[in-house]
């Protein structure tokens, strides 16, 4: 400090959360700062986090990754800040402060930025040991440390905080339930439409709901601790864990008793200015009541009021606080939902354009004004568009397209194009950033990418969810002023994902966190991670799930098998060219009768087995290997299968052996990772039973020898593939082949296809042609290299797990229960065989015999 203490004014801060960090961000940026001295009273043990993305510490973040206050910014302001003690009493009069260490501080301007506290029911038992609240780092590491011993983990309250909690907790293993008063999950921000789709999404996780019932006790068994929670409709869930995450009430006791005035259901009254009855005391974020009447629970409110009271400390003009947008968008236990606007059509004459597909899980809905004007909507399952819808229902113009385009999900006929925002179109809610100003950063400032139009206008640093559109202004600025544009994989990397792929194949870089430290910026996020594990993996970089690579798996890696609707896995092995002998046959029934599963003959002509739970994976794979079978890579982003018809060995029209060559092509590619997954088929003649031109690549056999066909894809959007050569010999077929799949490997885009990928390809299938089979750009070599690479060291992913203890520990249910199967897992008999219960129905777990086809035939489980 330069100036004299007696000309230095004192602002005293009273809690250091969010909210309060972008109070002292706001006001630092004020010239009047200088002539301030800045106390700040916190109760907790460290400085503001990211209480947003809380639940990431289930996931491997750490509480240094949430934090917030960079490093430096507290010593380069002056700011004196006190962890741990908190404020307990306010002087009016003398204008101090009390807090919890006995110390009195002086203030002329105080800021009460104390938050909200947990709403737990005043039932009985919500003090017994097992009881949680969902809050802070410290409640989120009692959670882990008992989940650690629990089995079955009970949440009230269905909310946002809720359903992040259920998460979490389904994550750790626990059986997961979620109890919640309305009659739909997260009734503020979606319909019962929408809550309906979300509540389908959530129940296939294994997560059981129950909406329309609170909690009336907490029950607990003789050691004192928690057994059961009893719901107010007289029944009880069993229950070794319970987490209140009902909602949150303002934490305004501090005015309440100093006598400031607070709204009848909590939260000290502030005006615009976000000042109370005393004009030395302000107010700001979720201890609140703004002058609509509201206390926001949000953080882009809190922020916008912590900058009105900067504002408003330092005598500068600006608009006040007098509400804020409630949207919201994010992913709660892997499930997109965003809300905007009116979700619930509340205005006069509204109406409602819906689409809704329940196979599919997918619910949106837009609220249409009487004046064409798109208020809001509700997106479940599909999120798409809500960067620009949102700013649309903000606006409040009537709309330029019909609205039955906009509720459309991307890709399907009829659905809108791109659609222009007008420049007072709100992108960044949390800190109320417009596409003008974006637009003026790019053109005005020299901001020449999302990076740089976040440190200018910061929009785009709060929750996030508008970066997607962010990036699309920018772009479109750019692209107009006629600067090329960056093509990075996400926020993290300004490299492409075969930029990437070359830098690892290049340095040897062996884990995501050597490349991000010297190739990339911040921590990584759920793009960036599975990309860089998939480049790893193609290029041989050890096991997928050790160390570092086991945490950037995509879910179905993690237990390498794909997770079901209902929270069982699928065991698929690999059944080369689709041929297998009498007693391969017998084995893998044999498994699928000892287990109870569920079997079924593919269209790849794999037969797979569904309904095993994490702790019988390995026990099975165990069987399958012993007797020969290695992993068909069903879960992974990699080769799936070669199909085959029977060929010219017993097909009367066949002209070359299909079945053989498919079942070599199979092995050779088998395990090869790639940035999507991979189909192949061998037809044996020009009839083409096996499908092979809907194939990623597909032979035909000709009288002169293989026809190859690359670009095909049956799925979503269907293409026929492309003959690339005609008549190839096998050796020449072979070579052909490797360097295609190695130059897709090494230039496509995340997650693209071959087809999408031919199609985006400079040059095309010519260009193609070029590369592979004359050696055009000179890689032809490295191609084969790398190829030879693969086959050389490829290893059964399930035979080294399961020769690995140490790999074997992660497949379990409960970590403190090995064995038990989880009780959220439930069957029901169908057709012979089993099928996954549906919400409603009595279940029952694969740990008893199952009645599965009358009354004749019983299959034991164990």
């Amino acid at each position: 400090m330069t100036l004299d203490d007696r000309n230095v004014r004192d602002l005293v801060l009273v809690g250091h959360g969010m909210v309060g960090q972008r109070f002292l961000e706001a006001w630092t940026e004020q010239p009047a700062a200088r002539g301030w001295r800045v106390t700040v009273l916190a109760e907790e043990p460290r400085p503001a986090y990211d209480r947003v993305h809380l639940s990431s510490l289930f996931d491997g973040s750490t509480a240094e990754d949430l934090a917030l206050c960079p490093a430096g910014f507290l010593a380069e302001h002056g700011i004196d800040l006190r962890l741990g003690d908190p404020a307990t009493a306010i002087d009016r009069a003398g204008r101090t402060v009390t807090t919890r260490s006995g110390a009195e501080v002086r203030y002329d301007v105080l800021v009460l930025a104390t938050g909200s506290v947990p709403f737990v029911p005043p039932v009985p038992g919500t003090d017994a040991p097992g009881c949680h609240v969902y809050r802070t780092i410290e409640d989120v590491d009692a959670i882990r440390a008992q989940a650690a011993t629990a089995g079955t983990g009970v949440v009230v309250g269905g909310g946002l905080l809720g359903l992040e909690a259920a998460g979490a907790l389904r994550a750790g293993g626990l059986a997961t339930h979620v109890v919640e008063f309305a009659p739909r999950l997260m009734a503020v921000q979606v319909d019962d439409g929408g809550g309906a789709a979300l509540r389908r999404k959530i129940e296939d996780l294994g997560v059981t709901v129950h909406t329309g019932a609170g909690a009336s006790g907490v029950l607990t068994g003789p050691d004192g601790r928690v057994r059961a929670l009893a719901l107010s409709d007289g029944r009880e869930l069993p229950a070794d864990l319970v987490v209140f995450s009902a909602g949150v009430r303002a934490r305004d006791q501090l005015a309440r008793d100093c006598g400031l005035p607070v709204g009848q259901r909590g939260g000290v009254v502030v005006d615009d200015r976000c000042r109370t009855e005393d004009p030395a005391i302000l107010a700001i974020g979720e201890c609140a009541q703004a002058v609509d009447g509201r206390v926001y629970g949000l953080v882009a409110p809190g922020y916008l009021m912590a900058e009105t009271a900067a504002r408003t400390i330092a005598e500068q003009e600006g608009e006040g606080f007098t509400g804020a947008d409630l949207s919201t968008k994010l992913k709660l236990l892997g499930v997109d939902v965003a809300s905007f606007g009116d979700p619930h059509g509340s205005a006069e004459g509204a109406l409602d354009v819906l689409y809704s597909d329940s196979r599919s899980g997918v619910y949106r809905k837009l609220v249409i004004g009487s004046d064409g004007a798109l208020l809001g909507g509700v997106l479940v399952g599909d999120t798409e568009g809500y960067g620009v819808l949102r700013p649309l229902a903000v606006a409040g113009k009537p709309l330029t397209v019909a609205p039955e385009q906009l509720v459309l999900p991307a890709g399907f006929a009829g659905a809108a194009g791109p659609v222009a925002l007008p420049d007072d179109a709100v992108l960044c809610s949390c800190h109320n950033v417009t596409q003008g100003a974006v637009r003026a950063a790019v053109r005005d400032q020299g901001a020449d990418s999302v990076a740089a139009v976040k440190k200018c206008t910061r929009a785009g640093t709060g929750c996030g969810s508008c970066l997607k559109q962010l990036g699309t202004v920018v772009t479109e600025e750019l692209e107009a002023a006629g600067v090329s544009t960056g093509t990075g994989l996400c926020e993290h990397f300004a490299h492409t994902r075969a930029e990437l792929y070359e830098i690892v194949r290049g340095t040897g870089l062996a884990s995501f966190s050597e490349l991000l430290a010297k190739h990339g910026s911040g921590e990584g996020c759920e793009i960036c991670k599975p990309t860089v594990a998939s480049i790893l993996a193609s290029l041989g970089n050890g096991h997928i799930l050790d160390g570092e690579q086991g945490a950037l798996q995509d879910s179905n890696d993690h237990f390498l098998a794909n997770l079901q609707r209902n929270g069982s896995y699928s065991v698929v092995p690999r059944v080369p060219g689709g041929e297998i002998t009498p007693e391969g046959l017998i084995v893998i029934g044999e498994i699928a009768r000892d287990h109870g599963l569920y079997t079924k003959i593919t269209g790849g002509q794999r037969i797979d087995m569904f309904g095993a739970t994490v702790d019988q994976l390995p026990v099975i794979w165990r069987k399958l290997v012993d007797a020969g079978f290695e992993s068909g890579h069903a879960y992974g982003k990699s080769l799936r299968t070669v199909k085959s018809c029977v060929g010219e060995t017993w097909c009367r029209y066949g002209v070359q052996d299909s079945t053989a060559l498919a079942i070599e092509l199979e092995l050779r590619y088998r395990g090869l990772r790639s940035p999507h997954k991979l189909k192949a088929a061998v037809s044996g003649c020009a009839r083409e039973c096996a499908e092979a031109q809907s194939k990623d690549f597909g032979i035909i056999a000709t009288s002169a020898g293989w026809n190859l066909y690359v670009g095909g894809n049956g799925g979503m959007t269907p293409r026929h593939a492309d003959l690339l050569a005609a008549d190839l010999d096998r050796e020449t077929l072979i070579r052909t082949i490797d360097r295609y799949l190695m130059f897709y490997i090494r230039t496509a885009d995340r997650l693209e296809r071959t087809s999408v990928w031919l199609e985006r390809l400079e040059g095309g299938l010519d260009h193609l042609r070029a590369v592979v089979l004359d050696d055009s750009l000179g890689i032809a070599a490295e191609l084969d290299d790398l190829m030879d690479r693969h086959i050389g060291g490829y290893r059964d992913e399930w035979a080294e797990t399961l020769a690995d203890p140490e790999r074997l520990r992660r497949f379990s249910s409960f970590v403190n229960a090995p064995g038990t199967p989880d009780p959220a897992v439930t069957f029901v008999p169908e057709r012979g065989q089993i099928r996954p219960a549906r919400p409603g129905e009595a279940g029952h777990t694969l740990n008893a015999p199952v009645l599965v086809a009358g009354a004749r035939l019983e299959v034991l489980t164990p």
